[in-house]
C-alpha cells in the first residue's frame, strides 16, 4: 500500500495527519509527530487482540518502545461505560505512566471514543495515536477528536475534544471485517455523500457492487476520499458550532434506536442507515423536490436491516430528546435540501418526524 496523507488543519495552528500505510510502520509515524520512545499504553478489545496487537507490539517493541501496558477490554457498545472507563484509568495510573506516555488506540470506534476520552482526562491529557480497524472508524470516527462515553440517558452524553497526533489507517485492515461491520460501516461512507459530495454518491452508486465484494481499488479510493471529506468538514468547524453538524445525518434518529431498543441490540451503522432514510423521509416533506425514492432505494441496497421492528414511536421521539444537539428544548435534526446539501434545522416538528419514524417501521 503506497502511503498516503490527509491532515487536518485547525484554527490554532495545529495540524494533525492522517496517514494511509501499514501498521507496521507506527513507529515511523510516531517519530514524525515527535512522541517520545519509551513507555506506552495500548487499548484494544477482545476480537482485535488475536488479529493485530502482537503486530503492533513487536513493531513497538523493535523500536525501541516498552515496556507496554496491554488494556484489552470486551467488544462492543456496552464497554463504552463510566466502568470500563474506570478500569482503564486504574490500570493505567499503576503502569506508572507520566504526561508523555502515549496511548495507541487500536479499534474501532468504541475503542477510539473511550481510549480518547481516557486520553483527554488522564493527568489532564496524555498524547494519543489513533489506529483505527473498521470502517467507521478509518472514515469517521477517528477523525476529528470527538471522545466519550455513553450514559444510561443517551450515547455519547459524556464526553470531550480531544485531538490525537496522528491517526495510522491501515486499509488492508478491512478485509478481514466481519460482513456486518463492513457493511453496517458502509452507512457513514455513503452519509458523506449525502451531506457534502453529490460526486461522490454518483461514484459509489456506479461501483457498489465492487464496494460490496471490497474490491481492493475501490474500497482504498473510497475510504480515502471519505476520510478527505470529514477531515475537511472538522477543518473548518472542529467544535461542532456550525457546518460540523452536518455530519451528524440520520443521528439523531439512529442514537434514538440504540437507546430504546438497547445498546448493541443494532450496529451503530445500521441504525445510521434506518436514522438516514428517517431524515430523508423527513426533508422531502419539507423539500418536495429532493429525490427521495433514490435515497432511499440506494439506502435499501445496504444488507442491514431495513426497519426498527415494532418499536414504540412515542419511546424513539421522547428519546430523541435526549440528543446532545437539543437546544432549549427543541429537537435540532439534519436535514438534506438535495443531495450533497445538508443543514440544520431546529424547527421540525413531532408530527413529521412521527412520520419519518413511520416510514422505517416494520411493514
Amino acid at each position: 500500500m503506497r502511503p498516503e496523507v490527509i491532515h487536518v488543519s485547525l484554527g490554532n495552528a495545529q495540524t494533525i495527519p492522517i496517514w494511509f500505510a501499514s501498521l507496521t510502520e507506527l513507529p515511523s509515524y510516531c517519530e514524525s509527530v515527535d512522541l517520545r520512545i519509551g513507555p506506552c499504553i495500548l487499548i484494544t478489545d477482545t476480537n482485535l487482540v488475536p488479529l493485530y496487537l502482537d503486530q503492533v507490539k513487536t513493531s513497538l517493541l523493535d523500536s525501541g518502545w516498552g515496556p507496554t501496558t496491554e488494556i484489552i477490554i470486551p467488544s462492543g457498545e456496552a464497554s463504552k461505560s463510566a466502568d470500563v472507563l474506570q478500569s482503564i484509568y486504574d490500570q493505567t495510573l499503576q503502569s506508572g505512566l507520566d504526561r508523555q506516555t502515549p496511548i495507541f488506540a487500536l479499534g474501532g470506534g468504541v475503542i477510539g471514543d473511550l481510549a480518547g476520552f481516557a486520553a483527554a482526562t488522564l493527568l489532564r491529557g496524555l498524547p494519543l495515536v489513533h489506529l483505527p480497524t473498521s470502517l467507521i472508524a478509518q472514515v469517521d470516527s477517528s477523525i476529528g477528536g470527538k471522545t466519550g462515553i455513553n450514559h444510561r440517558i443517551g450515547k455519547n452524553l459524556i464526553g470531550a475534544f480531544y485531538q490525537p497526533h496522528l491517526v495510522l489507517t491501515d486499509l488492508d485492515l478491512l478485509q478481514s471485517l466481519p460482513e456486518l461491520e463492513w457493511t453496517s460501516g458502509l452507512a457513514e461512507v455513503v452519509k458523506h455523500g449525502f451531506i457534502a459530495d453529490a460526486d461522490f454518491f454518483t461514484y459509489l452508486s456506479s461501483n457498489w457492487d465492487a464496494i460490496l465484494q471490497r474490491d481492493n481499488e475501490q474500497v482504498q479510493r473510497m475510504v480515502i476520499h471519505a476520510a478527505r471529506i470529514k477531515a475537511s468538514i472538522v477543518s473548518k468547524d472542529e467544535k461542532e458550532s456550525s457546518l460540523r453538524a452536518i455530519l451528524n445525518f440520520g443521528h439523531t434518529f439512529a442514537h434514538s434506536i440504540e437507546r430504546v431498543a438497547g445498546y448493541g441490540q443494532f450496529t451503530h451503522g445500521e441504525a445510521v442507515a434506518l436514522g438516514m432514510r428517517a431524515a430523508t423521509k423527513v426533508s422531502s416533506l419539507i423539500h418536495p423536490n429532493l429525490p427521495h425514492h433514490l435515497i432511499d432505494s440506494f439506502l435499501l441496497k445496504l444488507p442491514v436491516r431495513n426497519s426498527i421492528g415494532d418499536i414504540s414511536i412515542d419511546a424513539l421521539i421522547q428519546a430523541m430528546y435526549y440528543d446532545k444537539k437539543v437546544m432549549a428544548g427543541q429537537l435540532r435534526l439534519i436535514l438534506i435540501r438535495d443531495i450533497g446539501d445538508a443543514y440544520v434545522h431546529d424547527q421540525v416538528s413531532e408530527d413529521l418526524i412521527a412520520q419519518g419514524w413511520e416510514s422505517i417501521m416494520q411493514s
